[in-house]
């Protein structure tokens, strides 16, 4: 195989990250604020302790439905009337959990902040979960989980997930939950989550735009002065991985043309000191468009139209997964070339070019990520929500540029665990027999059934 040359990189582009000041309010919430004057507009980002991961047992799905429900309506007003208050004032709000926090983003005129932050302050405290809010939100999170048990790649993450985590662990579920746990989810539930959660001691506000530190908690204060309580109890799920071992899943779609493949194990927590090494060495494993698995697997062997290698970062250890689609013959050739790589790169370091690619792109692309308001707040939500010391945006390009293609080999052999791999495949009953003559573990067959009608 013949690759052109790849022309050298520049040096990167000189940026910096706005600057920040934190706080904190009367009633104990967190504040960070970066004053951005480039244009008139401010986002605010509460970030409460109440993810996925905080789920109770049988109740997977509860902190995403209760986040989802807090823009639907208050003690004094109904979801139409409060998305028609943030229009008039030409704002936009919404709010969702993802497995770490639950988070209420609002984004407004600077000149409209004072009133935009009274439509947030009722969510926050009024919020008032119409049952009729909540069944909608219910029967969206059923018709998703529909769409998703009917497509091969939605059947293979979720199964990867099972295969990967303990029964037991949360992370063994979707973030949404499943068809009977939000089934099993009542008003009541969302209402004690909401009281459990939504307290300012478990809460951070981000503030990024066109406001100064002074004025936007003396806003927050007033919007909030009713906001009080202390957190309740959280819930601790644990996130084990399954029992040691190789293993494999197939998942039948009969006369399916090509394979969903997913291969991998437990990851690494956010907080782990080799993020910046892991990250390095999996961009070059399978992170950016030449990485070491899609140039075998789509240019060498022309078995894919892509394939590539993530790792998601959680505050507890998420999964690492190679992640591609291939025709049904190739299958098991695709998925033998894939632990190659994965031993390959515990054995081969990479080369001196492949090092300058991945972190030229990563110090590149970051400036970027941050250009508007709504993508200063996330990142410094991310702060908050992984603990990650002040400076971190500002020395992240100097962390990348800092990594040795040593550190990148020693973090693959600490990391990667050929002897721990995981693997499911969605595809043709066929394949059952090609699977078992790879040697890989015990393979499990399911054929997947058609969802339940609720």
């Amino acid at each position: 195989m013949t690759v052109a040359t790849r022309p050298q990189p520049g040096p990167p582009r000189p940026y910096s990250f706005p600057r920040f000041e934190r706080a904190s309010l009367d009633n104990g919430a967190g504040l960070l604020v970066a004053e951005i004057a480039k244009l008139p507009v401010v986002t605010v980002t509460v970030v409460v302790n109440a993810g996925s991961e905080t789920d109770p047992r049988g109740k997977e799905g509860l902190a995403q439905l209760t986040a989802r429900c807090l823009v639907e309506g208050t003690r004094s007003s109904s979801a139409l009337a409060l998305a028609g208050r943030i229009e008039k004032l030409g704002g936009v709000i919404d709010s969702d959990a993802g497995w770490d926090t639950a988070r209420i983003n609002l984004t407004c005129l600077s000149r409209h902040l004072a009133e935009s932050l009274d439509v947030l302050g009722e969510m926050l405290t009024g919020a008032s979960f119409p049952q009729e809010e909540l069944d909608r939100l219910r029967d969206e999170r059923f018709a998703e989980i529909e769409q998703i048990r009917s497509e091969p790649r939605g059947l293979a993450e979720e199964a990867f997930m099972e295969l990967v985590y303990a029964p037991d662990a949360r992370y063994s579920m979707p973030p949404g939950g499943t068809r009977e746990s939000v089934a099993d989810i009542t008003r009541d539930d969302v209402v004690r989550f909401h009281a459990d959660m939504y307290s300012p001691g478990n809460a951070s506000i981000v503030v990024a735009g066109d406001v100064s530190l002074a004025n936007a908690r003396t806003a927050l204060e007033r919007a909030l002065s009713s906001w009080s309580g202390t957190p309740g109890r959280i819930v601790e799920r644990g996130v084990a991985a399954a029992e040691s071992g190789r293993r494999a899943l197939l998942v039948v779609k009969e006369g399916a043309a090509q394979s969903e493949l997913r291969i991998g194990h437990v990851g690494l927590p956010r907080s782990h000191p080799d993020y910046f090494p892991f990250s390095i060495m999996n961009a070059a494993l399978g992170g950016v468009f030449s990485s070491r698995i899609n140039l075998n697997l789509r240019e060498q062997h022309g078995y894919t139209y892509g394939a590539h290698s993530i790792i998601d970062w959680r505050r507890d250890a998420g999964p690492f997964v190679v992640s591609t689609a291939v025709q049904t013959e190739v299958t098991a050739d695709a998925a033998r070339e894939t632990i190659a790589e994965l031993e390959r790169i515990r054995e081969e370091e990479l080369t001196a070019d492949e090092l300058s690619l991945v972190t030229s792109y990563l110090q590149g692309v970051f400036p970027i990520r941050y250009e508007s308001t709504a993508a200063i707040a996330a990142a410094l939500a991310n702060l908050v929500t992984y603990d990650l010391p002040d400076d971190y945006y500002d020395t992240y390009r100097d962390r990348v540029g800092a990594v040795t293609t040593a550190d990148a080999l020693r973090a693959a052999r600490e990391h990667i665990r050929p002897e721990a791999l995981r693997m499911v495949v969605v595809g043709d009953a066929s394949l059952n027999e090609k699977l078992g003559s790879m040697s890989f573990g015990p393979i499990d067959v399911r054929t997947e059934m058609p969802a339940a009608p609720f």
